[in-house]
């Protein structure tokens, strides 16, 4: 999730720990554990596509974050001796904070290494990595928290309450589509084998669907307002990787993105996109990863570079008009 999001979540827990000793410093505390986690961004692995994979790695661990709390609890109560912030209290805000936004980050569909250094990414798909319904309950928290000390903690604890809810509401709203997403592909005869459906920007309600077939992969848009059950599937042409040897980096990118990939070749450069985040033409995590030489053969990069992909703010226009159940504009619907 975003950083306002999980420092917005990192106080509401921290509050709902604390509860009658809630005040600012402990909602200060716990917006800055929840967004310890993310400085791991500022890391630089030299590579464009490990830098993005290696995100949400070890910093995100629960093999990581429990022994650490436990070491920023140890030292807390050593210097800072307090009846009521004993090791365990302290312990119990500190790994709640961190954990939940662990397994927040684990919601979305960018990918958690929720058990490093066994490998793995755990994404359930369930929530958009911006959601207002979900970071704004939280807020309205933490205002309560820092201008009534004897109302905050409840407050916090309801918050947490509603927005779990809100994250079960995400599951469910997905398995309706899922549903609809099988009758559909049975229909039209389209394998489901690896199936990805994930929520469009800023809400629960309308889904993308990405299916992945022999040479081409299948896009569409569900809304929980549709009328019509039918969904409007497109394909697109897949790619495949021209050389080969395959690098470590592209292997990774494989296993990060659940080989949700497409290859293509642009003015001599070819480009390796991962198909989960965004929208047809315009997806926010595309590599370079060889570059086309004057006899026409390939040459891999020493380290893979971003190619910059370009944004069409317009089209949430379009998103707000199909949310609401108007299927006559999903061919028109061609980037994000």
């Amino acid at each position: 999730m975003d950083s306002v999001t999980q420092a917005a979540l990192g106080a509401t827990v921290a509050g709902a720990i604390a509860g009658k000793r809630c005040n600012a410093k402990v909602l200060l505390m716990g917006a800055a554990l929840g967004t310890l986690p993310d400085l791991d961004v500022m890391l630089d692995y030299g590579d464009a596509v490990e830098n993005t994979i290696k995100h949400r790695g070890f910093s995100h661990s629960i093999f990581v974050l429990l022994p650490f709390s436990w070491l920023i609890s140890k030292l807390y109560t050593r210097f800072r001796p307090d009846e009521f912030w004993t090791m365990s209290r302290v312990f119990l805000l500190t790994a709640s904070v961190l954990i939940t936004h662990a397994l927040l980050d684990a919601m979305t569909t960018y990918g958690t290494q929720l058990i490093w250094p066994i490998q793995g990414y755990f994404s359930v798909n369930n929530v958009f990595i911006i959601d207002p319904l979900y970071t704004l309950p939280l807020l309205a928290a933490i205002l309560v928290g820092l201008f009534s000390s004897k109302r905050g903690g409840q407050w916090c604890r309801a918050v947490v309450a509603i927005s779990t809810l809100y994250l079960g509401w995400g599951f469910a709203s997905q398995q309706v589509i899922e549903s609809r997403v099988e009758q559909n592909l049975a229909a039209h005869n389209i394998p489901n084998q690896q199936v990805l459906i994930t929520p469009t920007p800023f809400n629960t309600v309308l889904w993308r669907v990405v299916v992945m077939d022999d040479g081409q992969y299948w896009e569409g848009l569900a809304s929980l307002l549709d009328s019509d059950s039918n969904i409007d599937f497109i394909a697109r042409p897949l790619g495949d990787w021209p050389l080969e040897d395959k690098p470590n980096t592209l292997k990774g990118l494989q296993a990060f993105s659940g080989n949700f990939l497409n290859y293509r070749v642009q003015d001599d450069a070819l480009i390796v996109s991962d198909l989960r985040l965004g929208m047809s033409d315009s997806l926010p995590f595309e590599f370079i990863f060889a570059e086309k030489r004057e006899d026409g053969e390939w040459e891999l990069l020493n380290s893979t570079l971003r190619y910059p992909s370009e944004r069409n703010l317009d089209v949430l226009g379009q998103l707000w008009a199909r949310l609401k159940g108007d299927q006559n504009i999903d061919a028109n619907l061609q980037s994000l």
